[in-house]
Parts: structure tokens; sequence; C-alpha cells
């Protein structure tokens, strides 16, 4: 197919035009493959004959018959708004009933892609992702999408899920099997579940030359793929053993998540017939996976000169090695807000700062910006973020934070409550953890400082809450089992739920909840992505806060 035909499909159109040109394009289309076949030929081969990507046309079957539906993406335009599915990646003659395997896993990438370019358009709408492995903040969010009707947007990171278990203890298939049971098991439809991965790239073993560390990279990419991860974010921007200096240059980052990108790509082609591709984010100025050990001053907020080299370097990098149609599924770039945390700070949100970086984007078509430590903003914060574009936030420790608040809280019921009766033996769920945390400090030695008083209060209380990383170890999970099975064995007096859940105890006040530990932990986790909620749909179309 020569250029200059090709580039008839290329239209910039708007909702009002689809109908009025969809039997124009099939015609075109038509043409195209009879002028190259000089035969009538089989429509399906006409879906192998023009690529159609998004930005393009997004061509798809209605189900059991010929007829076809069409629908322009427009990059610019109103119809971004409407509603649209993943072109197949292999095709099936288009009267072929079967049901693709895992064409239900793709459609939460689909609404993804809507939600996202409603966003540039408006300024209003986006997504949060959730990312944590615990069960507790997992079910809380399975929950918060059943009650609002949003996907559940659910990521995890090298180091917590990778092909020799990560922290969490699972690899990319078992953690997928586990978020997905979790919809299932509450009735969430699996089209609504979109996983992630985050900071996919050497950092868990950025010790090791940089070969064995991108070489076990592009094999966690690939695993994620073939688990159904729709989302990946390629980080690549760490230094491994054999880099010299400190920071890489950005055009070395570039191509090291082109070469990740490119595994991510063979392992779509292996995948079933139906399979969504794969959707990309990118970036070099990206935070540590975990947060960092910030400063007293909040990050610089990155330039609009950087955020376009970068964009631009990513490209060059893709297109070196023929992925120029993956870039075209490169949804978001990862840039720094001026948002951070640490042990006992946070930093806010400045609208202002971000002014310059916000107005970027109307120079790069199909682009949101992921914002990474947006934990603890505050909701008008969030929604401000998700105004100017930044249109993914990025959830985790602010989640385990208020898991570990209601587990504490319930520990200092247990302890008024049984304090004086012998038949009970109360758990010690703190001092346990705070023993396991201190014979294991490698996962937060570097992120903790001060005096030994200082240090073993942040342990447990810092907003770092690197007390997440153990939860899952057996003497810790043996002590909230045991105060779970304390306090389930008589009512908690509302009086305690008052003192030390108020929230809680206004909730069950209004009916809306019961004073059973499982209940309140959920709901305390809950009032956290409530915020999140919220602020992904603060906005009404003409700007105004609703």
């Amino acid at each position: 197919m020569g250029s200059s035909r090709k580039s008839q499909l290329y239209w910039d159109c708007s909702a009002a035009c689809v109908r009025n040109v969809c039997q124009k394009i099939l015609s075109l289309i038509h043409e195209l493959y009879c002028a190259r076949a000089g035969a009538e030929g089989s429509r399906s081969h006409l879906r192998a004959l023009v690529s159609l990507y998004y930005g393009r046309f997004v061509w798809f079957s209605s189900g059991t018959t010929c007829h076809q539906t069409f629908r322009i993406v427009a990059r610019k335009g109103a119809f971004c708004r409407g509603k649209t599915k993943p072109m197949e990646r292999r095709d099936k003659p288009l009267g072929d009933s079967r049901e693709p395997r895992n064409r239900q896993h793709g459609e939460a990438g689909s609404r993804l892609r809507e939600i996202l370019c409603a966003n540039r358009e408006s300024g209003k709408g986006g997504t949060y992702a959730v990312c944590s492995a615990h069960v507790a903040v997992i079910e809380a969010a399975v929950q918060q999408s059943l009650q609002d009707g949003s996907i559940l947007h659910v990521e995890s990171t090298s180091s917590q899920v990778n092909q020799f278990g990560g922290y969490s203890g699972s690899t990319p298939n078992q953690f997928a099997h586990f978020i997905r049971s979790a919809g299932e098991r509450a009735g969430l439809p699996q089209e609504r579940i979109l996983l992630g991965g985050d900071h996919l790239g050497p950092f868990p073993w950025r010790a090791e030359p940089s070969d064995s560390a991108l070489g076990k990279a592009c094999v966690l990419v690939q695993d994620c793929v073939v688990a159904g991860y729709q989302k990946i974010h390629l980080d690549a921007s760490m230094a491994c053993a054999d880099d010299q200096g400190g920071g890489l240059p950005e055009r070395l980052i570039a191509q090291r998540a082109a070469l990740l990108c490119q595994a991510a790509e063979r392992a779509f082609q292996q995948l079933p017939l139906g399979s969504p591709p794969p959707l990309y984010v990118i970036g070099s100025e990206v935070p540590a996976p975990g947060g960092e050990s910030v400063a007293a001053q909040p990050p610089a907020v990155t330039t609009a000169e950087h955020a376009n080299r970068t964009l631009q370097t990513f490209r060059d990098a893709f297109a070196g090695l023929g992925l120029s149609a993956a870039w075209e599924r490169v949804i978001a770039l990862v840039v720094q807000p001026g948002v951070d945390f640490g042990s006992n700070a946070i930093f806010d949100y400045d609208p202002a700062k971000a002014q310059s970086l916000s107005a970027t984007l109307s120079g790069h078509a199909g682009i949101v910006f992921e914002a990474h430590s947006t934990d603890y903003q505050s909701p008008h914060a969030l929604a401000h973020m998700v105004r100017d574009h930044f249109a993914i936030l990025k959830v985790g420790p602010w989640l385990t934070f208020a898991y570990r608040e209601a587990l504490l809280a319930l520990s200092s019921m247990e302890r008024t409550l049984f304090g004086t009766k012998s038949e009970h033996q109360l758990s010690t769920v703190w001092e346990v953890l705070e023993q396991t945390m201190l014979r294991n400090p490698s996962l937060w030695r570097s992120y903790y400082h001060g005096s030994e008083d200082e240090v073993r209060r942040d342990l447990i209380y810092g907003f770092s809450d690197r007390c997440r990383y153990y939860w899952n170890q057996p003497a810790v999970q043996a002590e909230i089992a045991r105060l779970l099975h304390n306090l389930a064995a008589n009512p908690i007096p509302l009086t305690l739920v008052s003192q030390y859940l108020p929230l809680e105890y206004e909730a069950i006040r209004a009916g809306a909840l019961q004073a059973v530990p499982e209940q309140m932990i959920q709901h305390h986790i809950g009032r956290v992505l409530s915020v999140y909620a919220k602020a992904c749909s603060a906005w009404t179309t003409d700007g105004r806060e609703s």
C-alpha cells in the first residue's frame, strides 16, 4: 500500500461525522485491498492488510456476523469519549463465532484508554493504581470498585512480584490469579480488572552487571505480559553494577527501556487469539520503587523541556528497534509533579509550579502523566493533579499505613477488653512486628535516620510505611490471627470503637458498618481509596470542582 493511499486512512474526525464516514471507510479499505490483490478477497484478509492502531482506526467485530462497527479514535477530538476496543493482534475470520479467551481482560485496557482520552480533552476523569499485594488492601479495593463502578486497577512492582517470587512470594502469574480470584469472589466482572507492572526493569538486580540485570528484567516483563498484565511501566532509570558514575544518560535509559518493550512485544506474539496488546508507560525522571528518603525540601518539578526531550528520546529508541507500532500504545510519561513523602514529611502538590509541565502535553497527542508517590496528598490536591493531566495516580504505602492504623487500634481495644482476664492470651502484634523488623533491617535501614527512639518510632508509624514488607511474616500473621480471634469472642463496645476508630464509629452509628474487626479494617482502608476515587472524577467538563 503506497504512503499516499495509507495517509488517507489517518483522519482526524469528531463524533459528529462518524456515522457519515463509516461507509466511506469500508469502501476505501475495500478499494485498496482490491487494487492490491486484484480480487474481491475475503473480509478477513482486509483486517490483515491495514494497520489499525489507536490514533487511527479501531475496527472490531460485532459478534458472530460479518457486519462491522467502525469507530474513529481521534487523537484530538471529542470522539475520544466514545467507547472503543483494542484491535486484535491476531485476527480471526469475521464469521468465526469463537470468543477469544482473553477478550474480557482487554476490555479494562479499552476503558483505561477512554478515561485517559477524556482527561486530555477536559481535565476530568482519571484512574488510580493500587500498588499493593496485601490481602486486606486488595479486598478493600475490590469493594471500592464494586461501589463506584470503576475498573480495579492493581499494579505490582518488580521487587514485590517477579519470576523469583519477590518480597511478596508471588510470580506474575500467581499475582494475577490472586487479584482475579479476589474479584471473582466478590462478584467483580473480570473485564473490570486491569493488571499493571510498576517499575518493571533491572531494579531488583541493579547490584549485578547490566547485561545480567537487563536479562532478568526482560524475563520479568515477558512473564507479566503472559500473565495478562495489560499496562507495563518500563523503568530502566537505575544504574547497574558496571555503569559508570551516578545517574544514567537519558539516551541509555531509553535504549534499555526499548529492549524491555521488545521483550514484551515478543511475549505478546505468543498469546492466544484475541489477547489485548500491552499499553506502555515510560520515563526517565522516575521515583525509586517503594518511595525515597527525602530531604527537607520538596522535589523539583520536571521541566517542560525535560518532558519534551524525554518523549523524543524514547520515541527514537523505540523506532531504532522497529517498535514504532508499540510506540502508538505508549499512554503515559512518568514525571515529577513536586509531590513526595518521607518518614515524617509530606510535600503537597502546588498547581502553580506544575503549570508549564502540564501545558507540555498539548504537543503530544495521546499521552498523559503518571504520578508516583501521591500518598497522603489532600483530596483537593489529588483532584488538582487529575485536572492537570496527571491522570494516573499511584497509591500504595498510604493503604497499608491505614491497615496498620486499624490493626493497632483494634489491639488497643483488645487490651482494654481482656487485659485482666487470664483466659485470653493477648496478642502482641506491635511487639512482634517491631522484633521482626529489627531482625531483618535491610528493607528499612536506609530510610530511617535519627536517634534510636526516633528510628523505633518510625519503624511502625512512619509515613514511609516500611513495615508493609513484614506483614506476611509467619510470626506477625500468627499474632494478627490471635487478635482477630480474641475480638470475635464478644461484641466490641461502641465506646471503644469511638475511642480508637472514631470514623468507623460514625459509620456504625449510621448503619453502614458492623462492629466486626475485619469490616472495620476494610472500611478504614476504603476511606483512602474513596479519596482517590473521588479525585479521579472530581472535575466537571467546564473545569468546576464537583
